[in-house]
């Protein structure tokens, strides 16, 4: 690739539109670009997320879906280009299954609370969902791979089980909605 960073503003972008990673243009609020920047704003709050106590193979883990994510970002920036593959996705099954195994089964809806690597993980869920809904946005308008729609719609439920995990490592338990507490 070389050093494509050696300058970082070239005003080139200064009219709107930005360029992709096959050297053609696009507007900055293209549905394209859209996705791109969600996809980079999840990854940030994954590194806010890290910068949290847990257990080191949880840290490995989410720094593996970093490189993954800067992938995807990556993919969705040079149309036809493809990077996500369905390996990716099945890593994502696994340690679904291997966290969620840990876990009571729920009974009740939970509130995004608890510990802060827990919240910040239910913030990365939530922004993980919103890079989902750019993603099959941009699959209407545009022929994209369809494994980067399944990475981060798994990556979502994923970070729903590492909240709840993240509470009990912290020493708590999930936040429970109370459907039926007084309101007023």
């Amino acid at each position: 690739m070389g050093n494509r960073l050696s300058k970082i503003a070239t005003r080139t972008g200064d009219g709107g539109t930005t360029g992709l990673g096959d050297g053609s243009r696009t507007d900055k609020d293209s549905v394209r670009i859209t996705s791109i920047g969600e996809v980079d704003e999840l990854n940030s709050h994954i590194g806010l997320l890290l910068c949290e106590d847990m257990p080191a193979d949880l840290r490995e883990e989410l720094v593996t879906i970093q490189h993954d994510l800067f992938d995807l970002g990556g993919e969705l920036c040079i149309p036809g280009y493809q990077m996500i593959k369905e390996a990716h996705v099945e890593r994502l099954d696994e340690l679904l299954a291997k966290y969620n195994a840990t876990l009571p089964p729920l009974t009740e809806f939970i509130l995004p609370a608890g510990s802060r690597a827990a919240a910040q993980a239910h913030v990365c869920r939530t922004v993980c969902r919103r890079a989902e809904r750019a993603i099959v946005t941009l699959g209407k308008a545009e022929t994209i791979h369809e494994h980067p729609r399944q990475y981060v719609n798994r990556l979502s439920d994923l970070l729903f089980v590492l909240s709840r995990v993240l509470n009990r490592y912290a020493g708590g338990s999930d936040v429970l909605w109370q459907h039926e507490r007084k309101r007023g």
